[in-house]
């Protein structure tokens, strides 16, 4: 088996010797250019598993080298080199295509971090996006990008309304890149308490508070090696979002109680369904930390825009209920096609659990989906839907487990009490999280 291959872009003989000895300790193999002209003509006549370019070259710099690459090396992942504290350039270089970035001087640790996951780039099958239902224009273009900047280590912000499924490509994000064998951590980050933030997202020495009995790792630390993806960050208070911001730029964290920072390797995938720029122009989200999370942005197109894909995802969540032997009519089909869908994809799920349980025909009509009217209410795009759900939630939860009880846990009589099919009555247990 043949060792994988980097080249080296820079024209300090130090760096270079320093970098060829680290990817030699790793069994990489490497050749070195010292300017633009030389490192494309390299790339044009060779294959490479990982190139590294410091920013500043005699003709020329990385950010154009990196922009060449996207139409001329594409499948090389390239990791900038960058001046100490030089952000901008940093993020730059990111939206451009670059993989990832590190500063001088070089951190050894966070280096090898960063070559190691660019030589899993090529070597992944990648994700089988199926579970991203659509063939709309939208989401064909949706499809795209996530596969784009899955092979990337730039922080990404997944914009959207309620319900359309966010969280979603934030996994496909993290299950098609180099960190899909590391964990995938999920924060939703409005249902933490302030005044608990901190030490769920840094963890805690025993003893820091009342109440700390042990030591504890955080959110952030649970991520380490892989993704951490922060839904709602909109929601992070002030103070956090400079604890975060912090995080991001260092990749360390400092636990409540602890004297020392301990350093992490996690990926940024964040999402609301708040408008940050507006956010961050009433003085409620820090600029700063906004240009950090939202280096590029995914926006997640609303149900209502994606045309047929209505119908596509009908049949999809029938099927998933156990229920792909119920048949939408031509009325149901109309109706769903035409209907706004203010809580998209969570609203038309909800929709049809409902209609499953209320049709009895086998065939769901326009009036078994029982649509909510739409009116002014709607603005705040789903959320008083979403709520509606919880309520829903609930009351199914108690009659499934009133069922069980009655019938001593026996799930066959429990699922014929509440006339449902066996496969429809476990898809809810599981779903409801009923023990």
């Amino acid at each position: 088996m043949s060792r994988p291959s980097a080249l080296v872009i820079d024209d300090e003989p130090d760096i270079c010797e320093l970098l060829t000895l680290t990817l030699g300790r790793m069994n990489v193999e490497t050749t070195s250019a010292a300017d633009v002209r030389t490192a494309k003509e390299i790339l044009a006549n060779g294959s490479f598993d990982i190139c590294l370019t410091d920013m500043r070259l005699p003709d020329g710099d990385g950010l154009e080298l990196v922009e060449w690459m996207q139409q001329n090396a594409r499948n090389v992942p390239v990791a900038v080199i960058t001046a100490h504290g030089n952000v901008e350039t940093a993020v730059q270089a990111l939206k451009l295509g670059a993989f990832d970035f590190i500063s001088k001087p070089l951190d050894l640790k966070n280096l090898r971090n960063i070559i190691e996951s660019a030589l899993k780039i090529n070597d992944e099958p990648g994700d089988d996006q199926s579970r991203l239902q659509g063939k709309s224009p939208p989401m064909l273009e949706l499809r795209e990008m996530i596969d784009k900047v899955a092979r990337s280590q730039a922080p990404v912000h997944i914009s959207g309304e309620s319900g359309t499924g966010k969280e979603l490509v934030a996994r496909l994000i993290h299950d098609s890149g180099p960190r899909s064998d590391g964990p995938f951590i999920p924060v939703n980050c409005g249902a933490i308490p302030a005044e608990l933030m901190e030490s769920e997202f840094f963890g805690h020495r025993k003893g820091a508070f009342t109440g700390a009995v042990n030591d504890k790792a955080g959110l952030v630390q649970c991520a380490d090696g892989g993704t951490l993806f922060l839904d709602e960050i909109a929601d992070l208070p002030l103070a956090m979002q400079v604890k975060l911001l912090r995080v991001i730029q260092e990749q360390s964290v400092r636990p409540v109680g602890a004297s020392r920072e301990t350093q992490v390797n996690v990926r940024i995938l964040s999402a609301t369904h708040k408008d940050l720029s507006d956010m961050v122009a009433s003085g409620e989200f820090r600029e700063d930390l906004f240009y950090r999370v939202n280096v590029i942005e995914l926006h997640v197109p609303a149900l209502r825009e994606r045309g047929d894909d209505v119908l596509l995802l009908a049949a999809h969540i029938l099927q998933r209920l156990g229920s792909s032997d119920a048949a939408l009519d031509d009325s149901a089909r109309h109706t769903l096609m035409s209907y706004a869908f203010p809580g998209n994809v969570r609203e038309l799920e909800n929709m049809l659990e409902r209609a499953v349980t209320l049709c009895a025909s086998g065939v769901i009509t326009t009036a078994d989906l029982a649509l909510r009217p739409i009116g002014e209410g709607d603005n705040d795009k789903g959320q008083a839907n979403a709520g509606l759900g919880d309520q829903i939630d609930d009351v199914q939860r108690q009659a499934i487990v009133d069922a069980l009880e009655k019938t001593r846990y026996n799930k066959t009589a429990a699922a014929k009490l509440l006339g449902l099919t066996f496969r429809q009555l476990r898809y809810r247990i599981k779903k409801l999280g009923i023990e």
